[in-house]
C-alpha cells in the first residue's frame, strides 16, 4: 500500500515539474489568475509543503531554513518567486524536499504518528499525511495544467503521456466553439 501511495505522489510531482519545461522566466512566474497563481510559485509551495508535512510533522529536520515559512513571513510568500530566486534554485529545493520526504516515507511505517502544529497539534499517521500531500500535489498539478494551458496551450498529464485525445489544434477550436454556445444557451434557460 505504501508503494502505491508513494507512486501517486511521485506522479503528481513529475506532472508539476513538467509544466515548467520549455518556458521562459516570465511565463513560469507570471500570475494568471486573480489570486496570482503561477507555475514557479506552485513548485515553491509544493517544496514547502513536503518539507513541512514529511519533516516538521515527524520531527525530521530539513537541512535549510526557509524564510518564507518562518514566523512573520508575508502571507503567500511560498506561492511566488522573487526576481532574485532562480528557477534552478527552486527546482533544486523541490528535488531536495522530495528526497527528504522520500526518506521519511521509506523510514516510517504508515501507522507512525506525527503532530501537525498548524492543525492545533493534531496527531496524524504517515498514511494520513501521505494521502493529504498526494491530494495537495495533484491539486496543484491541476492548477499548473490550467496555467500552462493559458500560457501556450500545452496541457495534459505528463510529457510522455498527455492523456488528451489525439486531435489537432483545429479540432480544439471547433470543440471550444461548440462548448461556448452551449454555456450561453444554458445560461438563458436558467433565468
Amino acid at each position: 500500500m505504501k508503494a502505491d501511495l508513494h507512486s501517486y505522489l511521485k506522479g503528481g510531482r513529475d506532472s508539476l515539474l513538467w509544466k515548467l519545461d520549455g518556458l521562459g522566466e516570465y511565463d513560469i512566474r507570471r500570475p494568471l489568475t486573480p489570486t496570482a497563481t503561477n507555475l514557479l510559485g506552485l513548485v515553491k509551495h509544493s517544496a514547502a509543503m513536503e518539507i513541512l508535512y514529511f519533516g516538521v510533522v515527524f520531527g525530521r529536520r530539513f537541512e535549510q531554513e526557509l524564510p518564507w515559512l518562518g514566523d512573520g513571513a508575508e502571507p503567500n510568500a511560498d506561492l511566488w518567486a522573487s526576481a532574485d530566486e532562480t528557477r534552478d534554485e527552486i527546482v533544486r529545493l523541490y528535488r531536495r524536499a522530495m528526497a527528504h520526504a522520500d526518506a521519511t516515507i521509506e523510514a516510517l511505517a504508515l501507522d507512525q504518528v506525527g503532530r501537525v502544529p498548524w492543525w492545533g497539534e493534531s496527531a496524524v499517521t504517515l498514511h494520513h499525511v501521505l494521502v493529504h500531500v498526494i491530494a495537495e500535489t495533484q491539486r496543484h498539478a491541476g492548477h499548473a495544467d490550467i496555467v500552462r494551458d493559458l500560457i501556450d496551450g500545452a496541457a495534459g498529464l505528463l510529457s510522455s503521456n498527455d492523456n488528451l485525445p489525439p486531435v489537432d489544434e483545429s479540432w480544439w477550436l471547433e470543440y471550444r466553439q461548440r462548448v461556448e454556445p452551449a454555456a450561453l444557451d444554458a445560461s438563458t434557460r436558467s433565468n
